[in-house]
């Protein structure tokens, strides 16, 4: 077997037509503060430090579609987030201003939108 460099996850980066104001939503979401805010890219961090979140602007966002389908812009990435208590922890996505998905795959998961449309979960095992 060969060797091979050391390597470290530090972070997710989504595209956003705005950043800073993605951003915001996810600080709001995770309480986490912002590390680093440029023109084009703006990257928070869970207070004890870890993989943070980055957000860059894409001028040509799209939408995702989820559930996919065939003529649109699919999910690329979403993003889990384990919860001890799925009907606060879903209050709170929704007052920082997330949107539930029509659809609801199953009884211990919630999938939202974020304000430009990454999915992303809240769930309990």
């Amino acid at each position: 077997m060969s060797a091979h460099p050391e390597l470290t996850l530090s972070g997710v980066v989504l595209d956003a037509p705005d950043p800073r104001s993605l951003a915001t939503f996810y600080r709001r979401l995770l309480g986490w503060e912002v590390v680093q805010d440029e023109a084009d890219w703006v990257k928070i961090s869970p207070p004890g430090g870890g993989p943070g979140l980055s957000f860059q602007t894409e001028q040509n966002y799209r939408r995702p579609a989820w559930p996919t389908s065939p003529t649109a812009q699919g999910m690329m990435i979403h993003l889990d987030f384990q919860v001890a208590d799925l009907p606060a922890a879903c209050a709170h996505a929704e007052a920082a201003g997330a949107t539930p998905a029509d659809f609801q795959p199953q009884d211990h998961v919630r999938v939202y939108f974020d304000p430009v449309g990454h999915p992303f979960c809240l769930f309990t095992h």
